[in-house]
């Protein structure tokens, strides 16, 4: 199994960015799909999670209004749209796979997660 981000870069407040998360090895039709973010010397915080339907999405408060999970299941791919960046949005953001998970409390728990990407630095400039 294999999950693997794109997308990150170095930018400005204010500014957009749009992860990618593509996955093998697994069926991704039947995972929910979870973005966590991490800063050195702090454990991976929650961002945003799709379940396994795509009939809900969850996200952080800090980031509510901000950023848009979606799926293509066609082509094995969870997004992350990342509007009006800030600064406190710098981070290694990770994707991750739960199968068939649909619960919001279960989604927001990295601990359920079963597979998780190498990461994608994420860089605002003030």
């Amino acid at each position: 199994v294999q999950l693997v981000e794109s997308g990150g870069g170095l930018v400005q407040a204010g500014d957009s960015l749009r992860l990618s998360c593509t996955t093998s090895g697994r069926t991704f039709s039947s995972d929910a799909m979870g973005w966590f973010r991490q800063v050195p010397g702090k454990e991976p915080e929650f961002v945003a999670a799709i379940s396994w339907r795509g009939t809900s999405t969850y996200y952080t408060d800090s980031v509510q209004g901000r950023f848009t999970i979606s799926r293509d299941n066609a082509k094995n791919t969870v997004y992350l749209q990342m509007n009006s960046l800030k600064p406190e949005d710098t981070a290694v953001y990770h994707c991750a796979c739960q199968r068939r998970g649909e619960r919001e409390y279960l989604l927001k728990s990295r601990a359920q997660y079963d597979y998780w990407g190498q990461g994608t630095q994420v860089t605002v400039s003030s």
